[in-house]
């Protein structure tokens, strides 16, 4: 099976994924996204397990809600020593280089992989690991916050698949990696 790594993520308007405070409340600054289909769960039906780093798996903690994911979940980390107790049937620590993750979750059978968190998504996309993103821009300017991207090696050309406008606000680009 092809190895692909893929990424669902949303921005605010200036390419945010949370405010300065690590927060995102701003995501609900338009409620009525959430009534709606986004291409989410078709995306899920499409990957195999989720890689997120710790400060990702915290905040999907935190959530008052019942543990949102179905599929097997790797924590990259090079702080945590352990999954929580509360989670540990729910996620598996992960760490080393990231061929070294990656040659650990594939042995598992897992290839399909949806890459969360914004220093995981920068690590993968650092060594040109990343084969598409689904970015949903909600049109909100943060000023400030933790970028979605950052600097890179050498730039990476991707194609525009996709684009969907949600409730005459919200714009959702499918991009392609395109490697020459």
């Amino acid at each position: 099976m092809k190895n692909k790594n893929r990424v669902f993520i949303a921005t605010s308007l200036d390419g945010y994924i949370a405010d300065k405070n690590g927060g995102i409340d701003w995501l609900d600054s338009i409620p009525e996204i959430n009534q709606i289909d986004t291409g989410y769960n078709k995306f899920m039906s499409e990957v195999d397990a989720l890689v997120m780093g710790r400060s990702t798996f915290e905040t999907v903690c935190g959530f008052d809600i019942d543990w949102p994911y179905q599929k097997p979940v790797f924590v990259m980390s090079r702080s945590m020593t352990e999954i929580p107790e509360k989670f540990k049937d729910k996620a598996q620590l992960v760490k080393g280089t990231l061929a070294e993750i990656l040659e650990q979750i594939h042995k598992k059978g897992y290839h399909r992989l949806y890459i969360d968190g914004g220093n995981v998504i920068q690590s993968f996309l650092k060594e040109d690991l990343i084969d598409d993103m689904i970015i949903t821009v909600i049109p909100i300017l943060l000023g400030n916050g933790i970028p979605l991207f950052a600097d890179l090696p050498k730039p990476l050309n991707f194609e525009c698949k996709k684009s969907i406008v949600f409730l005459d606000k919200i714009v959702q680009n499918h991009f392609i990696r395109r490697k020459t």
